[in-house]
Parts: C-alpha cells; sequence; structure tokens
C-alpha cells in the first residue's frame, strides 16, 4: 500500500494551473514514499500517482494526466526505458526526470533515455534514508519538478486525452443561449517567463561590444544541457585554435560518459578534465562531477586545469561562476561565453566578470530553452552581445573563433 495518500484527476485541479501534476515510478515503496514527502510539502506540486513499474505508469497516464514523471531506470515487468517512449507517446508534453544511482551503467542509460524524449535526470540515493538526509536532492528534485511542470503546461502537444471535456455542466454562451463545452482538462495556460521574480519583467538590452577573436571558449549548462550541448558542438565542430571548456551540473560517473559522448556523437576530442591538463587548441574539457574545474597557467606549461573541492556555489559543484573567474585572470578580456539552457542563475555573476575584462557573452534564447534561467539571468542582466536560438549558436561561435565576429 502506498506510504502517502493518492488522488486522481479533479476539476479542483483544473483550476489551479499553477499546480503541478507528479507521477514517481518506482519499484521501491520506500524510495517512493521519501520522493513523495520531499515533494509533498510544496504548495505548488500535487502527487497524483505512485507505482512501481513502468506497465503501471503506462495506465496510470492514460487514466490521470500529470505534468511531470519521476521515472526509476531498473524495475521489473517493465522497466523505465521501455516505459519511455510509450509515455511520451501517450502525451507528448509530459516532462520525464529519470532517477537513477551514481553508477556509469546509469549515467550511460540516462544520457540514452534523454536522447529518446526524457527532459532531464537525477542522481537517486540508495536507500530512503539517504534520500530524506539529503538536502541538496530534495531541493534538486522540487525544483526541476516546478521548472519542468511549467515546461509542461506551456507546451502545445498535449496528447489526445487532455481535450476531453471535463467533467462539469456546460454552460450558456452570453450571447446565443446555446450550450457551449467547457474548458479541455488539462489546458495549456498563457506562456509565463521562467525567469522568476522582478527579472521576468526587465526588457533585454544587448551590449555593443563586438566579440573579438577569443584565446578560449566556455560554455555553461545544465537542465537541458547535454542535447543542447550535441547540437552546438557538432555545429562548432573540430580544428578549432582554441581549447573549448565546458561545465554541466552532472554528478559524477555523469560528466565521464559526457565527454565520451560528445566525443562519439560530436566528431571532436573531448575529455573529462584531470588535474594538472595543459589546455590544447581545438580539444573540449568537461569538468568533473563534485569538482569546480578552474583555469591556472604555471610556469612554462600554459594554462593548465586545477580541480578543487571549495564549497558549492549557486547550490553546484562543478559551477560555471568560479570557472569563468578563473579564465579571466588568465586570459583577461579574450574569452567567449556560452550560456545554454539550465536552471538558476549559474553563469551570470562569472559573466559580469568577463564582461567587465572586456570578454563576450552569448545565449541561448528563450524559445529554444528547455529552462530559461541560467541564459534568462545573463540575458536580463545586460551581459550578453548576442542571443540566440540553439541552431545558430555553434556556427556563430565558430566563425567568431576563427574569425572575429560573424
Amino acid at each position: 500500500m502506498s506510504p502517502f495518500p493518492l488522488s486522481g484527476s479533479t476539476q479542483d485541479d483544473n483550476d489551479k494551473p499553477d499546480v503541478f501534476r507528479v507521477m514517481i515510478v518506482d519499484d521501491s515503496a520506500f524510495i517512493r514514499g521519501a520522493i513523495a514527502r520531499a515533494l509533498e510539502g510544496e504548495p505548488t506540486l500535487k502527487i497524483v500517482s505512485s507505482v512501481s513499474n513502468g506497465e503501471q505508469a503506462i495506465k496510470s497516464l492514460q487514466r490521470d494526466p500529470v505534468d511531470v514523471i519521476v521515472l526509476d531506470i531498473e524495475m521489473p515487468v517493465m522497466d523505465g526505458m521501455t516505459a519511455l517512449p510509450k509515455l511520451k507517446e501517450i502525451d507528448g508534453a509530459v516532462q520525464i526526470i529519470m532517477a537513477s544511482t551514481l553508477t556509469q551503467k546509469n549515467a550511460e542509460v540516462s544520457l540514452k533515455a534523454m536522447s529518446l524524449g526524457a527532459t532531464d535526470y537525477i542522481p537517486k540515493p540508495s536507500s530512503s534514508h539517504e534520500v530524506m538526509a539529503a538536502d541538496d536532492f530534495k531541493r534538486e528534485l522540487v525544483e526541476k519538478v516546478k521548472a519542468l511542470g511549467a515546461l509542461a503546461r506551456r507546451s502545445e502537444v498535449r496528447g489526445p486525452y487532455l481535450k476531453l471535456e471535463a467533467k462539469v455542466a456546460p454552460k450558456a454562451d452570453d450571447k446565443t443561449g446555446k450550450s457551449v463545452p467547457p474548458a479541455a482538462v488539462g489546458a495549456v495556460p498563457p506562456r509565463v517567463g521562467i525567469v522568476v521574480g522582478a527579472q521576468a519583467k526587465k526588457e533585454v538590452v544587448l551590449r555593443k561590444d563586438p566579440v573579438i577573436k577569443p584565446s578560449i571558449i566556455a560554455i555553461g549548462s545544465s537542465t537541458g544541457g547535454p542535447q543542447a550541448l550535441f547540437r552546438v558542438i557538432k555545429d562548432m565542430g573540430n580544428g578549432l585554435p582554441q581549447p573549448i571548456v565546458i561545465t554541466q551540473h552532472m554528478p559524477p560517473s555523469f560528466t565521464t560518459i559526457l565527454a565520451e559522448h560528445i566525443s562519439r556523437q560530436c566528431g571532436v576530442v573531448c575529455c573529462e578534465a584531470k588535474e594538472g591538463d595543459v589546455l590544447k587548441a581545438g580539444q573540449y574539457y568537461v569538468a568533473p562531477g563534485d569538482f569546480h574545474m578552474l583555469i591556472e597557467t604555471k610556469g612554462t606549461q600554459g594554462p593548465t586545469v586545477h580541480l578543487t573541492k571549495d564549497p558549492q556555489e549557486n547550490f553546484c559543484r562543478p559551477a560555471v561562476d568560479p570557472m569563468l573567474r578563473s579564465l579571466v585572470r588568465v586570459y583577461g578580456k579574450s574569452i567567449l561565453v556560452v550560456i545554454l539552457t539550465g536552471m538558476g542563475q549559474d553563469g551570470m555573476k562569472g559573466s559580469a566578470v568577463v564582461t567587465e575584462a572586456g570578454g563576450s557573452v552569448i545565449a541561448q534564447d528563450e524559445a529554444s530553452s528547455v529552462v530559461w534561467g541560467m541564459p534568462g539571468a545573463v540575458a536580463v542582466a545586460g551581459l550578453c552581445s548576442s542571443i540566440l536560438p540553439i541552431g545558430e549558436i555553434g556556427g556563430f561561435v565558430r566563425q567568431a573563433a576563427v574569425r572575429g565576429r560573424p
């Protein structure tokens, strides 16, 4: 029996467009209960169902629409990878977060899941005790569910069952007196800003400073980042005259697999950075999980990687801000920063340091971002020379890297 009360679809839910509906899928009742308790204290989140395998998840989604599914990978009857495309077929807009323990195998599966339609992943503690004790896990889970719930509600591609009429009496049209159908269940509310608070209302103003040919390229990303990175790096290609350093918010094991996927899928030389690596032109370096990646100059070796376990910044390690600050100390103004999709504001303070030194920042636009948090933060702060859709960023960077601004 489920350790927490469940509720199905009700008209009350449909009257609350700011309440996001969640399904938990995990074969461990303890983990399901612990995840539920991490979420249920949030007034904007409602747990609609909790099931133990993918087959049950499919039946539940057919019956009760949700905005976000937290989906385990390894389960009996039907595992998460088998269920994933079937869930997306039912509702193309439902956002799926893969939950997995920190192993290289699960990291590989999680990245594959994102190529099949999952939006994000979260490293899952191995016991309910660890879940409840892990404040970082609870904070990250709540933030991701909220952000992806908003993304699902904005989507114009909802499953056919969401077009069914709500179970309320028809109302009379004011002009004709005839009955008209009630609003559709799960109707998509108007688009809302992802950059929260006062920032959402600020006008974005681009910097007029030209993008000069840089000596190094730095990329920061988070939620939705792996797929964005693959697209941008494919378009940037190999043979660039600069090294490229990347901080993607990911735990250990995941960054190792990410670097391997970038090399394999994008046809470039990419590695998970190691202490003392000397930066080489045209090579891509991914910050390893649980380490900040800084760049320093040591003697005659030139710029090298220095990994630290300094405190988290923006609740993250690795974080983009410390990487960018270190680059300014080595490269001065000769830096081109790219901020891609992601939650929060990591990269904004570091980008401010870069622009103060004379470097350039470009950001992914809102329309092509999974979450316009990180790119939105640098955009509304007035730090960007350009704001581009994902399909234009790689070509822009390559031209700037080879010849200066296109």
